[in-house]
């Protein structure tokens, strides 16, 4: 099985590593989760590189090089349409390793989607591993693209 050439959690987290925090007064997680339905196709915009995180508190440690926001945290990647939601976000600088825990939620406009108790990307090595929560199971769901030609492997006749 040959994942898309920039993986769900890459764009993501290569957003979050050139974001500067913003304060925002957080909302429920649960009134954020998008809807599962079809969406038309969106209008090619001039990348901003913007990351929006929402939380109920944002630490940046300058000496060790960790951001962390807890509570209620809602990570938003306009550019490329990304949404994550977590009970906690981590990012550390010096390794490049971003790590989100408790009820994460992924998603991006096209539909692709992972759902997990935690999640950590590294992305100069563009891993993942996915962990469930106890007794039960990741939850992926996301497009196969041919190697190298961005085409789906599988199509219709």
């Amino acid at each position: 099985m040959t994942l898309p050439p920039r993986p769900l959690l890459f764009v993501l987290a290569a957003g979050l590593a050139a974001a500067a925090l913003q304060v925002i007064p957080p909302r429920p997680v649960a009134a954020q989760a998008p809807a599962e339905t079809a969406q038309a196709p969106r209008a090619k915009t001039a990348a901003t590189g913007m990351v929006t995180i929402e939380s109920d508190k944002q630490q940046a440690d300058n000496q060790n090089g960790i951001v962390t926001a807890t509570g209620n945290v809602r990570i938003v990647y306009a550019d490329r349409g990304m949404t994550a939601t977590s009970r906690q976000a981590q990012y550390f600088t010096n390794e490049g390793r971003l790590v989100l825990t408790g009820d994460v939620d992924v998603i991006d406009t096209d539909g692709q989607r992972l759902r997990a108790e935690r999640l950590v990307y590294l992305l100069d090595s563009e891993r993942m591993v996915a962990e469930p929560p106890a007794g039960k199971q990741v939850f992926s769901k996301f497009r196969l693209q041919q190697q190298g030609s961005g085409k789906p492997a599988i199509t219709k006749p």
